[in-house]
């Protein structure tokens, strides 16, 4: 063309692009068969049960000065732990009298294994053993101050429904084998808890009278007399009775 009548068409001319029809049809074409990806034939397995199966728990928590109660609840542990998917667990409730005192009291040093227990840690037991020496027919006064600290649990009836019983320690025959439970009872009434007594479940044990043997209705029981006996294997065989039969009461509950 003369000058001025219009541009040059260019000499690196572009082609042309491809029309919306073809780029859909490049897009949906076979994948060549080497580059084909094959569907996969792993069989995902479901997750294996977990092999450790928790374990109900029986506290026994006691308050022991010169040995005799916490001779009683190891023996009960020993019960408790007798029996398939039950575990009991030992705890001691804290000391009020100074070290000073206890050292003039002649009591010897607490067992380091054996934790102190606090208030709220009982809304994990299944069941619950306490065990105490007596003062004058009721719970000596670090017990008591325990079951004082309670008042958050009481408030909230956080043990509600939990099975408990007791197991004591006295000075003499009649020294409150059976009042120092009994008197105790009040405490588990206002918790809502349920009260468990072996009752006289033990047979013909719970009968002999052959020795002097502590232990009730209410619960086992050791005689310390002036401090210096120790507890009789038959003492020791109704405390173990006894903490196979609050394993087996709670199981049972559980199981319904």
């Amino acid at each position: 063309m003369g000058k001025g009548g219009g541009c040059v068409p260019s000499k690196k001319r572009q082609p042309a692009a491809a029309s919306d029809g073809s780029a859909i049809a490049e897009k949906n074409a076979p994948i060549p068969v080497e580059e084909k990806i094959e569907a996969s034939t792993e069989v995902i397995e479901p997750a294996a049960p977990s092999s450790v199966e928790s374990r109900l728990k029986i506290f026994i928590v006691f308050y022991s000065m010169y040995g005799h109660v916490e001779s009683l609840a190891k023996r009960m542990k020993k019960g408790a732990d007798d029996i398939e998917g039950v575990e009991g667990v030992l705890y001691r409730v804290a000391e009020t009298l100074p070290p000073d005192v206890l050292d003039k009291m002649h009591a010897p040093p607490k067992d380091p294994a054996i934790p102190l227990i606090s208030a709220a840690e009982m809304v994990e037991a299944d069941g619950i053993l306490f065990g105490f020496p007596t003062r004058y027919g009721c719970m000596a006064a670090q017990m008591k101050a325990f079951f004082d600290s309670t008042g958050q649990l009481w408030r909230e009836q956080k043990l509600s429904g939990k099975p408990a019983g007791f197991f004591v320690s006295t000075g003499s025959q009649g020294g409150g084998q059976e009042t120092t439970a009994w008197t105790a009872i009040t405490q588990l009434t206002h918790h809502g808890m349920l009260f468990v007594p072996i009752g006289y479940t033990f047979g013909a044990g719970m009968f002999e009278m052959d020795e002097i043997r502590g232990g009730s209705p209410y619960g086992a029981g050791v005689f310390a007399g002036d401090g210096t006996r120790q507890a009789s294997e038959a003492e020791l065989a109704l405390a173990e009775y006894q903490g196979k039969y609050m394993a087996s009461t709670v199981k049972k509950l559980v199981q319904t």
